[in-house]
């Protein structure tokens, strides 16, 4: 079998660069784009629920009196508050069991609307 072609393998002055190679269409290219789209939403949501996993986590072991001097409730109560930095005190009660669940719980639920919110737009786009 012998090529007769003098320029195979060679792009030709009259040829695309991208002929011969298979080019993504429109619904191969909107798959791309909406499986990206998901991935995304995905990402989003798992930042979403491990923000507020870490707040509800630290309420949890608030309530339940954990040990305030061992390094992963130290963690995990130095993450809370960073977390909740913006919302701290919006709740001055005589209860500190209560105060601490509001301050903290409101973060966590403004976290999980709003991240599931973006990843509801982005999985829609």
């Amino acid at each position: 079998m012998h090529n007769t072609d003098p320029s195979s393998g060679h792009q030709g002055y009259n040829q695309s660069p991208h002929q011969g190679y298979a080019q993504p269409s429109g619904p191969d290219r909107s798959a791309r784009n909406q499986d990206a789209a998901r991935r995304a939403a995905l990402a989003v949501c798992t930042i979403a629920d491990v923000a507020a996993g870490f707040l509800g986590l630290w309420i949890v072991l608030y309530l339940l009196d954990a040990n305030q001097a061992n390094v992963f409730v130290e963690f995990v109560r130095g993450t809370a508050d960073w977390l909740s930095g913006w919302a701290q005190d919006i709740f001055t009660m005589d209860t500190e069991g209560l105060r601490v669940a509001l301050n903290y719980g409101l973060p966590a639920v403004m976290y999980l609307l709003i991240g599931h919110g973006i990843a509801a737009r982005l999985n829609r786009a």
